[in-house]
C-alpha cells in the first residue's frame, strides 16, 4: 500500500468500487478543476484525491457544530437510505425527500427550526434549501457532481451525488468522521457500506 492511499479516507478500491469518481457527461466551469479526465464514453472522470480531501474538509467542518445545530437535505431518492442511517448514529437532523419550504425562514410555522450549518447532497434539486440558508445566513456544504454549479455553497464535495452506492459511501464516511471527531466513537466503527444502501 503507497502512503498516498494510507491517508484516504477509506480504501482507494473502496471509492472506485461505488464509482464515486465516475460524473456525468454534462461538465460545468465550476466543476472543472476536479475532473481528472473524460473517458471515451464522455462520462468526466472526478479527481479522487480530491474527493478525499474534501470530504475531509466536510467532516472536519461538521465536527465545530453540535447535531442539533446541522441540517441535512436530501431530495434525491437514492440517498434517503444513507441519510436516515447518518442521522440515526449522529444525531443530526435529515429531510429525505421534499424540503419543507420556509422552514428556516419562518418563525411563524410550526415546525420552523434554526440551525448553523447546512449539507445539501445534491445543489440542483435541493437548492431551495440553498436559497434559504443565503436568507438566514449559514455556510453551505453540497455535494456536486459535474454538472452542477457551485453558486451560493460554502464547501462543495466534488463525487457522484446519483449513485446509492457512492452516496451510501459518502455518508458512511462522514458519519464516522463525525463521531470520531466529536470523541463519540467508542472502539471501531463497525458499521458497513450495506448499512447504508438499498439494495
Amino acid at each position: 500500500m503507497t502512503e498516498q492511499q494510507q491517508e484516504f479516507l477509506v480504501p482507494l478500491d473502496d471509492y472506485l468500487k461505488v464509482g464515486l469518481h465516475i460524473g456525468t457527461k454534462f461538465r460545468t466551469k465550476y466543476m472543472e478543476p476536479f475532473i481528472y479526465k473524460v473517458r471515451p464514453d464522455g462520462l468526466a472522470v472526478l479527481n479522487v484525491q480530491e474527493i478525499d480531501r474534501r470530504l475531509k474538509l466536510a467532516a472536519q467542518l461538521l465536527s465545530q457544530y453540535e447535531p442539533n445545530e446541522i441540517l441535512v437535505i436530501c431530495r434525491r431518492e437514492n440517498g434517503w437510505k444513507a441519510v436516515k442511517m447518518f442521522s440515526k448514529l449522529t444525531g443530526i437532523r435529515v429531510f429525505a425527500g421534499r424540503y419543507p419550504p420556509g422552514i428556516l425562514t419562518n418563525p411563524n410555522l410550526e415546525n420552523f427550526i434554526e440551525t448553523k450549518l447546512i449539507l445539501v447532497t445534491d445543489p440542483w434539486p435541493d437548492r431551495n434549501a440553498i436559497l434559504d440558508g443565503i436568507k438566514v445566513g449559514v455556510p453551505v456544504i453540497a455535494l456536486c457532481d459535474t454538472n452542477n454549479t457551485s453558486n451560493n455553497i460554502d464547501l462543495m464535495v466534488p463525487c457522484n451525488n446519483k449513485g446509492n452506492k457512492s452516496l451510501g459511501l459518502v455518508f458512511m464516511v462522514l458519519t464516522r468522521e463525525y463521531l470520531k471527531n466529536k470523541g463519540l466513537l467508542k472502539g471501531e466503527f463497525n458499521y458497513k457500506l450495506e448499512d447504508f444502501i438499498d439494495e
